[in-house]
Formats: C-alpha cells, structure tokens, sequence
C-alpha cells in the first residue's frame, strides 16, 4: 500500500471510527432508558443486559453504517480540502479518482460487513428481543393459535402453541384433504415432534379418524405414538404460515419461496422483495460512497456548505426512495427486482456523474434566486 493511501485512509477511519461510536452510543443511551424499567422488573442480569445488546446491536450498525460513512467521508475529505492536500495532490500528478480509491476499497469493505450482517444476525434481532423478555419472566416465548395450510399436499394443520426454533408442537390437529377439499383424515394429538434426522412427524396419543366423501366417520383408533415419514412439513414451515418478511434471515427467506411457491403471488410479494433486499442493502454503502466522495472534495473554501448539503439531501432522498420502492415491491405493484435495486442504481449513477465532473473540472447545475444571487452550485 503506497503511503498516500495510508494517508488518506487513516484520516478516513478516524472520523468513520468516532462517527460510529458516537451514533452507536446515543441509539445504546436512549434504548436503556426506554428499556431500564424492564431490566429492573424483570431482574435482567448485567450479563444478560449485554446479550440482549448484543443481539439488537447488528441491526444497528446496518442502520448507522451509510450515515457514519456519509459523515466521515465529508469530514475527513472536507478538512483536506481546506488544507490544500487534495490540491497538492493534484499538482503532484495524482488523479481524483487515485485519490479517492482507498475510500471506495474501505466502501467495499464496508459493503461485505454489511452483507454478513444482514444474511441473518440484523434481521433476527426482532426475535431475539422477544426471546430475552420472555426468558426473563421465566417462561419461553410460545407463538399461540398457529394455522398452517399445505396446498400442495392438501393438508391443513392447526397448532395451538410451540416454541420458535423448536421441534415440539402441542395439542395439534392434521386435516388430510382429496382434491375437492373434502376431509379424508384427521388427526388429534396433545404433541406432535419432528425429528430433523430422519424427517419423520411423531404424533404421541394420536387419535386418527377416517372419512368417507359424505363426510361420515368410517373408523377411528388411537396409537400411543405414530410415526410418519411422508408429511412435507417441517417445524420451519409450520413457524413461517404468519411470520413477517422483515425478520426472516437470506436463508429463510430462500427456504420459505421454496416451501409455499403455491401461495397466492401478492402473498409471496413481500419475501420475494426482501429477498432482493438483503442483497441490495448493504450496497447502500458503497453508492454513498460515489455520491459523499466528489461532493466532499473542495479546491477553495467557497461552496463547502453547499456540498454537504448537497450530499446530505441526496442521501436522505436515496432513503426515502428506498423505502418508496420497497413499499411498493411488498403491495406487488412492481417487480421484487426492481424494488430492490433501483434506488441504488439511480443514486449511484448520480454519483458516478459527480465523480466525473470533479475529476474533469466541471461544473454542474447551478441554482439562482430572483436576484441572481446564486445559493447552490456544483
């Protein structure tokens, strides 16, 4: 690495480590004071305090990596700018894009911490907040009432209460359906548990009732146990009937697609689209990189503050278009793909065009009261 690029990146980390921390501790400020109340009656541990964190504290960090990268980069380039280092550069022959090529390598760097945080540990947080209350109280966090409908199999299962996770079920009933909907066979079992190495369902003092098409019982027995190895469902799928998109890690998500590609399509809408999501999100990163790089670099002191602005609004707008779309992908009024990428497609096109006029020189659009007296310009 050539010393310029330690330079460069060692300003960089400065402002990005103190911007972190800063946001980091005022989300930790106001979240104990919110939760401090709950931590006293429930007799949360100190060592249990710091496991809820830790679990809440991935989310964060996606949420606060693109602003501290913002923030970082503006500083950072700015007090260069105002320092004439980026000029002296120049005039040594190095390039704007040169120049800027360890930020976009740690917007990169950031991107894949991004990624592996949203894959499964960001989007479990919601769970794992519930989880943590329910643990204090000394009781497990149980999903109650569960109805759970197999098309494919034409099996409907009803579920009273399990744990997320968990391979137990209590007090279950199956429906076993023909192709016209008419109730073939009935299962009633006060515990119902899959076994994940043979994938086989254990029904424990199971009742079994047959039908005829009148719908007439034809025989009935009761079994101490039952086991069955051709039921499709699995403790996932049974968990995922009422779930919400947002909490479903990569993974899940891919697996429930595949489980209930027989759903209704706007049903499936807002897993196709955060499917698409978790893949775009963390490279929210690397476009405000593209879009804070050029805005943050100065030749004169004149129009700093129009720059950050400028990089200010364009990100908070990139945001709200974000969610814009998303909004949108998850109602099926577009197509899941273009929920997803087109926020950073436009944003980062917009800041490559940036890029481009600060390397060449180059003016952009110039805004002017009635007056004539300019406000913003590039």
């Amino acid at each position: 690495m050539r010393l310029l690029d330690r330079y460069v990146i060692r300003n960089f980390l400065q402002a990005y480590i103190y911007c972190i921390a800063g946001f980091l501790s005022i989300w930790l400020i106001f979240d104990v004071s919110d939760n401090i109340s709950t931590f006293i009656d429930e007799h949360f541990g100190f060592a249990l305090i710091v496991r809820y964190y830790a679990t809440q504290v991935p989310e964060v960090f996606i949420i606060l990596l693109p602003v501290s990268l913002l923030l970082a980069l503006l500083f950072s380039l700015g007090r260069m700018s105002r320092a004439n280092e980026i000029v002296s550069m120049l005039t040594a022959g190095v390039s704007i894009p040169r120049v800027l090529a360890p930020l976009i390598g740690m917007g990169l760097l950031t991107v894949a911490g991004s990624l592996a945080l949203n894959y499964s540990l960001a989007p479990h947080a919601e769970m794992a907040k519930k989880n943590f209350v329910a643990t204090a109280r000394s009781h497990q966090y149980s999903v109650q009432g569960q109805i759970f409908r197999n098309r494919t199999d034409a099996r409907t299962w009803f579920v009273q209460s399990f744990r997320p996770g968990h391979d137990v079920f209590n007090n279950v009933q199956v429906l076993q359906q023909d192709e016209h909907d008419n109730i073939v066979t009935n299962f009633l079992a006060p515990r119902a548990v899959y076994h994940p190495e043979t994938k086989t369902w254990e029904l424990e003092q199971v009742k079994v009732v047959h039908y005829d098409d009148a719908g007439n019982i034809t025989d009935e027995k009761m079994y101490p146990s039952l086991k069955i190895d051709n039921w499709s469902e699995t403790p996932f799928r049974l968990g995922s009937a009422n779930v919400r998109a947002e909490y479903l890690s990569f993974p899940e998500l891919r697996q429930y697609l595949h489980f209930n590609s027989d759903f209704p399509v706007t049903l499936l809408a807002p897993f196709r689209t955060h499917l698409q999501y978790r893949l775009a999100l963390p490279w929210t990163c690397l476009v405000v990189v593209c879009i804070a790089a050029p805005l943050g670099i100065g030749y004169s002191r004149r129009g700093v503050l129009a720059s950050v602005a400028s990089a200010v609004i364009l990100v908070f707008s990139m945001n709200f278009l974000t969610h814009l779309f998303l909004a949108l992908g998850e109602g099926d009024r577009i197509s899941p793909l273009v929920a997803a990428w087109t926020p950073n497609l436009i944003f980062a096109l917009i800041g490559l065009y940036l890029l481009y006029l600060r390397a060449t020189n180059r003016e952009g659009l110039r805004f002017q009261l009635a007056g004539g007296r300019r406000i913003f310009a590039r």
